[in-house]
């Protein structure tokens, strides 16, 4: 029988380069991986851990969009990665392209964050600053009203996200800020 690896950030990064070579999807896995850390000292987990899955969350989408999720379950194993880093993964695409349910804090923000992320980051792109420094959680919620701005990002998602945390969504909104500051200078947002 094969053992278990539990993997380093090293270990996730380079999985993370081998199956993504587009500059915005390595981007938002290292702005994923920030605010899962961020989350995690809020909800006493192990900011590696939760870095770790935010970091390889999307491993499968540039090479096997229409597998998404269902892809990284099969690469992780092969990898002998644990099965709750595989089940936090899947999780992420619950109701959209996985039945796996979020059911831990690290899950639930994970499915939270995923689309936040990016609408967050939108909004700091108009910005003449072009930073999240400066961001407040009132322009992002102004930028949320306007269905057509960021159209891509699915808010019912974020909603439920939410819900599923117990957050009021401008809470969510502001935690998930301040994650991204922390990375800011690494995803482009400084």
């Amino acid at each position: 029988m094969v053992q278990e690896k539990f993997p380093t950030r090293e270990d996730a990064f380079q999985l993370l380069q081998h199956y993504n070579q587009s500059d915005s999807l390595i981007t938002h896995a290292l702005t994923v991986e920030g605010v899962m850390r961020h989350f995690a000292a809020k909800y006493g987990g192990d900011p590696d851990h939760w870095g770790i899955i935010g970091l390889i969350h999307d491993l499968d989408y540039e090479q096997f969009p229409e597998r998404h999720c269902h892809e990284t379950r099969r690469i992780l194993e092969e990898h002998h990665w644990p099965p709750d880093h595989i089940r936090a993964v899947m999780s992420h695409g619950w109701g959209i392209c996985t039945d796996v349910e979020p059911v831990s804090d690290l899950e639930k923000v994970l499915y939270a964050v995923d689309e936040l992320t990016g609408l967050i980051a939108a909004a700091a792109l108009v910005r003449p600053s072009r930073s999240v420094m400066d961001l407040t959680t009132k322009s992002v919620k102004k930028k949320w009203k306007d269905k057509r701005f960021a159209a891509g990002v699915n808010r019912s998602v974020i909603e439920n996200g939410a819900q599923r945390l117990d957050m009021e969504l401008t809470d969510l909104i502001t935690e998930t800020i301040a994650g991204m500051r922390t990375v800011a200078d690494r995803i482009g947002l400084k």
